[in-house]
């Protein structure tokens, strides 16, 4: 009966020390929470004719380390934070390309390469070295099995922070462990998946040619035709500004100027053109390929010539036009002087590369090789003088935005809409511009910034590019609005590439404490724990009871006796 009167206070006292260690647990938890969370790209993952390539892992769950980490220390469980900057391609041999065992990679990017970046143009001789290093690299990744997440990330404020700790710990020689503690890189991702079926679109829009009441023949056609989408090694950060916006940019502001020019009648040639925005570019052009094979006989004969446009945008005296069939060629030796003429009169030079085909070989390195394929008039106008490597500059990290002058696009899109204005009106060795500066049929410089800036913030690696994709809706529409008859061809990637998901994510990182302190932690609450259960036992029960709680019980031949 005495000690009734305890209990309201007995509780109150329970509830101040359940209270307690709930603070005490809350100050733990804080102890290890997130430092920041940064967004990931993942480095791409695909399968070319069977053979894996590229990171075939997406989750992350490691501690990070630095560049400065111990010569003989064990990384297979430690994912690497390491700035462009610093990087040294020794170590990528070493380490990538020897198949090294590593926890994971994580690349930082200076801001400059960041499709969001909007500080201004930037400077091509102080950013070459960077560039340089980061083409190499990406080369090395996409072509190499890495059997570990690898993700890129920018440069910013909170990482640098993280990072300078990291190199902290690493120049001691104590690297981030359980043991040591440090920062804890965690990624949580599905397993990548296989694109099943990847679409690919291909858009084209048609202006009809003026057909008088005498000409019972078709009229000749010429193709304007741009691959639009892009492969680079982290497909979210793919957009491609030259390889090849630039070449769409192009075809839209000549498909504008020529709209104009069709609307009259006065005006029309007796030419009809095609334009093509074609899928697949990367892969031997396989959207081009199906969509010349939709074509029937009678279309495919009445192709005077096709011109295809690749990477403009960042040349700077010279052009190059590449053709398959020899030079010597009546239609080749007309595009030629068409172009050549007109470069003359505007200040620079364009150049012939000859290049036959090998029908029985499946690479395809330009886009009006899939032409010559089916006995077709075409050339490539390009700034590149050498036909890339497959997957090489195909719209990789350095080709964004920042890197590409929409004055030299002026200057190709000049150069294409008055050559094929000589050829469609007869006014070849005649020097008369159609698409005079200060009159309503000049190159919109506005027109071009703005789709080069929408070209530069859009990743468009094809695969993972849906059917109804608001991009290639946007690149339907605008044709709608310069030609007639606009359609939509799709059709299903095929070809020897097979491609994987889970292209970006959030890295959390967590300061984490080491075992030592996790040990003295432990210590400290059990023995809050105890004082506690000692102290509410002693104030509910009595001293007696606590000390009978410690007492040996008798044996049980003593309670028999």
């Amino acid at each position: 009966m005495t000690m009734a009167p305890r209990k309201p206070r007995e509780r109150e006292m329970l509830f101040d020390s359940v209270i307690a260690l709930v603070f005490i647990l809350v100050a733990c938890v804080d102890l290890c929470d997130g430092a920041t969370v940064v967004d990931v790209y993942r480095l791409i993952q695909y399968d070319m004719s069977g053979v894996p390539f590229g990171s075939r892992l997406a989750s992350l769950n490691h501690h990070a380390a630095s560049l400065h980490f111990s010569p003989h220390a064990d990384l297979s469980r430690t994912v690497l934070l390491i700035p462009l900057r610093e990087l040294n391609m020794s170590f990528v041999q070493e380490y990538i390309a020897e198949s090294k065992p590593l926890g994971g990679l994580i690349f930082l990017l200076p801001r400059m390469f960041s499709f969001e970046n909007k500080d201004g143009m930037g400077n091509n001789h102080r950013d070459g070295p960077l560039k340089n290093i980061l083409v190499e690299l990406e080369q090395i990744l996409i072509h190499s099995n890495l059997p570990y997440p690898v993700y890129f990330a920018f440069e910013d404020d909170n990482i640098d922070a993280v990072l300078a700790d990291i190199k902290k710990n690493d120049v001691t020689g104590q690297p981030a462990t359980a043991t040591t503690g440090g920062y804890k890189f965690v990624v949580s991702a599905a397993e990548p998946r296989k694109v099943v079926s990847p679409p690919i679109t291909n858009i084209q829009g048609w202006l009809a040619g003026l057909k008088t009441d005498d000409d019972a023949h078709q009229l000749p056609t010429i193709a304007i035709v741009a691959s639009y989408d892009t492969f680079g090694a982290a497909p979210a950060l793919s957009v491609g500004s030259d390889s090849n916006g630039s070449g769409i940019v192009a075809l839209l502001e000549v498909a504008r100027l020529f709209s104009l020019l069709y609307s009259n009648p006065k005006t029309r040639g007796q030419y009809n053109l095609l334009f093509g925005l074609t899928s697949g570019g990367p892969y031997n052009y396989n959207g081009t390929r199906k969509w010349l094979r939709s074509f029937d006989q009678r279309m495919r004969e009445s192709i005077d010539y096709a011109i295809c446009l690749d990477s403009i945008g960042s040349w700077e005296n010279e052009l190059w036009i590449h053709v398959s069939k020899p030079p010597e060629n009546a239609f080749i030796k007309k595009i030629v002087e068409d172009f050549s003429s007109v470069a003359e009169e505007l200040g620079f030079k364009v150049n012939l590369k000859h290049k036959k085909i090998n029908i029985s070989n499946l690479r395809v390195a330009w886009e009006h090789e899939q032409f010559s394929r089916l006995r077709v008039t075409a050339a490539t106008l390009s700034g590149l003088s050498t036909a890339p490597e497959l997957l090489e500059k195909t719209g990789g990290l350095v080709d964004g935005r920042h890197f590409v002058n929409e004055a030299t696009i002026v200057r190709s899109v000049k150069l294409i809409a008055e050559s094929l204005a000589r050829h469609i009106y007869g006014h070849q060795g005649k020097n008369i511009q159609i698409f005079a500066d200060n009159t309503n049929l000049a190159v919109n410089p506005s027109y071009v910034r703005s789709w080069l800036d929408v070209l530069s913030q859009t990743p468009r690696v094809a695969p993972f590019l849906s059917k109804d994709d608001p991009f290639v809706m946007a690149l339907r529409k605008e044709l709608e609005d310069h030609t007639d008859e606009v359609n939509l061809h799709r059709d299903v990637l095929e070809g020897v590439f097979t491609f994987y998901d889970s292209t970006r994510a959030k890295l959390n990182i967590y300061q984490v404490a080491s075992v030592t302190f996790d040990l003295l932690l432990l210590l400290v609450l059990g023995s809050y724990l105890i004082v506690l259960f000692c102290f509410l036992v002693i104030t509910t029960r009595g001293l007696d009871d606590l000390i009978s709680l410690f007492r040996r019980p008798p044996s049980r031949k003593v309670k028999t006796a």
